[in-house]
């Protein structure tokens, strides 16, 4: 497993992007932001238009629920990826 945490949204690192893509075969994208219009779709857009023979399942994108962000704790936690829905889904792409 390798974990990029992108610095900078704008310029994109493709480079580092696409250097990981080849390195693993699989790509995980985690966001907070809505799955619809977010950032790990034109991720995932990028790697498929120019990485798709170099991945060995379909890109795999975990974000937060598309609800307006709650206030309280409990809630909040519901709506965000969380560390153990991360590490499922994780494990789920490399059995």
């Amino acid at each position: 497993v390798e974990v990029i945490d992108l610095r900078t949204l704008r310029p994109l690192d493709n480079e580092t992007i696409f250097g990981s893509v080849c390195k693993t075969n699989r790509v995980c994208i985690v966001e907070e932001g809505w799955r619809s219009g977010s950032l790990s779709a034109e991720i995932s857009a990028r790697i498929v238009e120019d990485h798709f023979y170099e991945l060995d399942r379909p890109v795999e994108r975990l974000c937060s629920a598309e609800v307006p962000m709650p206030y309280s704790r409990h809630m909040e936690e519901a709506a965000l990826p969380q560390p153990e829905t991360i590490a499922e889904l994780v494990r789920k792409m490399v059995q």
